[in-house]
């Protein structure tokens, strides 16, 4: 079996998703006691909050550039950041390095495009819904136009996403109000949601939406045990294969 490389820790809350979730499915996969084999690299998070809120992103680049770097050399056939909005560097990241990066974006489209949706309320931090990495690559390499909720939920999301579930704390009101703002989202035309920041499955999931919900989460971690288990075209591939 190839090795999965995680660079974690943003937060650990949803890198500890990523890990039960890859290993689940390798012991699915083969029974008894088979585990993934797994390079992981948990960074401070507290760090990286810093340097998104003084908009030095090029810094935070060239943080994980180095680690994605140390992971490769450790042995790791592809490398998986386990955060979306940390996505905003992959393609720099990618560059660092000469084994694949496991694209969430990319995987994420591929479920929605196969499930038939093709306009999906964004939930993710302020950085990811407001910025266009994330709504740019769904749209130009999948045909998939996102939407995002109006900038009083987002707010909230993105507090919800810093205040609480990033530190372990997951509210009965704040599921609510989550609940609420994907209400709004079918109101205003979405076909389905994508769960499109890492911690968010701890707090809703398939049975709590009035839409279909994506766990990006959970699809990324998948997306890796294919790769490693040899049950997926390249990224590269797969990637070309379902864009438009």
């Amino acid at each position: 079996m190839r090795i999965i490389g995680l660079i974690g820790g943003m937060s650990w809350e949803s890198t500890a998703v990523y890990y039960r979730r890859i290993n689940e499915q390798v012991r699915q996969q083969f029974g008894g006691l088979h585990s993934a084999e797994v390079i992981m690299r948990s960074v401070d998070f507290a760090d990286i909050v810093a340097l998104q809120q003084a908009d030095k992103w090029d810094e935070a680049g060239t943080m994980l550039s180095r680690i994605s770097r140390d992971l490769q050399n450790a042995g790791a056939s592809c490398v998986v950041i386990c955060t979306n909005t940390m996505h905003k560097l992959a393609d720099r990241v990618q560059s660092a390095i000469d084994v694949p990066l496991i694209h969430i974006v990319d995987v994420t489209a591929q479920a929605l495009r196969g499930a038939g949706m093709r306009r999906p309320l964004l939930l993710a931090t302020r950085y990811t819904m407001e910025q266009d990495f994330y709504l740019s690559r769904l749209r130009e390499r999948h045909g998939i136009a996102a939407i995002v909720p109006a900038q009083p939920d987002r707010a909230a999301i993105h507090d919800i996403i810093f205040g609480e579930l990033c530190r372990g704390v997951v509210c009965d009101a704040s599921r609510q109000r989550t609940i609420d703002i994907i209400a709004r989202g079918r109101s205003d035309g979405a076909d389905s949601v994508i769960l499109g920041c890492t911690e968010i499955g701890l707090l809703i999931g398939p049975q709590h939406s009035a839409l279909p919900a994506f766990d990006s989460t959970l699809l990324h971690a998948d997306a890796a045990v294919d790769f490693v288990l040899g049950r997926a075209q390249s990224v590269e591939r797969v990637a070309a294969d379902i864009a438009i």
